[in-house]
């Protein structure tokens, strides 16, 4: 039987730091054989930059759960650290106590406690267990097993508000407070209208109080959701330092590479696009006509075009404090590689 060593906490990774950013990265479980490779190859790549750690997602319901945990140890035997996601998603507690226990045999010792969208197919969240309704209590949970010197404790934050806390703003721009025209969203519907989204202020103040709530039921760290605005991530840890919160947050990164894929993602998280970036994407992904050439051209300069925009975005959230860079990479390297080789070229990270 394999014997596995506990993993250093993240929070001592980041500790050891001293201030110098660095690079994480995220995986989701692929559905084949050959995605588990693939995934592996992109691992290998993305070790060139010293990832601090490397999370792995957790399907709604436990349904990538040996896979996540055998994904977990494949990082760990490749020399990265895991931080392995977990969810409260249809999930009875003997699914959890069962998670826990595969963490604490393979030596994991960092976890991300979240809630969990929904299940495919459907569009609300339920509760499987009542007494796993939120990440809240999944902290809890955890907390009952482990202690803080045992296991870190990663948790989500949302600088701009969770997206089920956003409302339509009615009334335009002028309805919106000073804070919240720094979190605001634009959105098209189907009638090719413009529609502004917020976390309206006393919703924002809900959210922070039940983010400080997960710290102090025992959280270590924070990362965020995907953020394209570095003074939305400003803003959004003043806030947090201004209750109390005082553990890392790490911005989510999501690389830009292709237009359809940036339009559906920002669409689905509701994320705030500031209007020179989103300027600069839709201009380079005018064809000028329809043949193929022409579009594929375009999409070239959508990658060019994105691969500049991350790297000052980067730059940006550590020059706004960020203590690393959080990459959501989709299971691909290019775009990825692409944005570090860049900072790693002047050893900003």
């Amino acid at each position: 039987m394999t014997t596995f060593s506990a993993d250093p906490k993240l929070t001592d990774l980041i500790s050891a730091q001293e201030g110098k950013p660095f690079v994480s990265i995220e995986f989701f479980p692929p559905k084949t054989t050959e995605g588990v490779a693939t995934l592996y190859k992109v691992l290998e790549k993305l070790k060139a930059y010293n990832p601090l750690f490397a999370d792995v997602t957790w399907g709604a319901g436990g349904s990538t759960s040996d896979l996540t945990l055998e994904l977990c140890r494949g990082v760990k035997e490749r020399g990265v650290t895991p931080n392995m996601h977990l969810t409260c998603t249809n999930m009875e507690t003997s699914l959890i106590d069962t998670a826990l226990k595969g963490c604490k045999d393979s030596g994991i010792s960092n976890i991300l406690a979240l809630r969990g969208d929904p299940p495919v197919g459907e569009a609300v969240w339920t509760a499987t267990d009542k007494t796993l309704a939120c990440a809240l209590d999944l902290v809890n949970y955890i907390r009952k097993v482990y202690s803080k010197e045992e296991m870190c404790i990663t948790v989500a934050g949302y600088p701009e508000g969770h997206p089920t806390a956003m409302t339509i703003v009615e009334g335009g721009f002028g309805e919106l407070t000073q804070s919240e025209l720094s979190r605001y969203s634009v959105d098209i519907n189907d009638q090719g209208e413009e529609v502004i989204l917020c976390c309206r202020d006393e919703a924002f103040a809900k959210e922070m109080a039940y983010l400080k709530d997960k710290v102090d039921a025992g959280a270590d760290c924070i990362i965020t959701q995907m953020i394209f605005d570095p003074q939305c991530y400003r803003t959004f840890v003043d806030a947090c330092r201004a209750i109390g919160i005082t553990v890392p947050i790490l911005p989510g990164i999501m690389c830009i590479s292709a237009y359809g894929g940036f339009k559906r993602m920002t669409k689905f998280c509701k994320s705030r696009v500031p209007a020179n970036m989103l300027k600069a994407i839709e201009a380079a992904n005018q064809a000028v006509d329809e043949t193929a050439d022409a579009v594929a051209a375009a999409a070239a300069a959508v990658k060019e075009v994105g691969i500049d925009l991350v790297e000052k975005l980067c730059r940006e959230f550590v020059k706004q404090g960020a203590p690393g860079l959080h990459f959501y990479t989709l299971n691909t390297s290019a775009a990825t590689t692409a944005v570090c080789d860049r900072l790693l070229a002047d050893q900003f990270i």
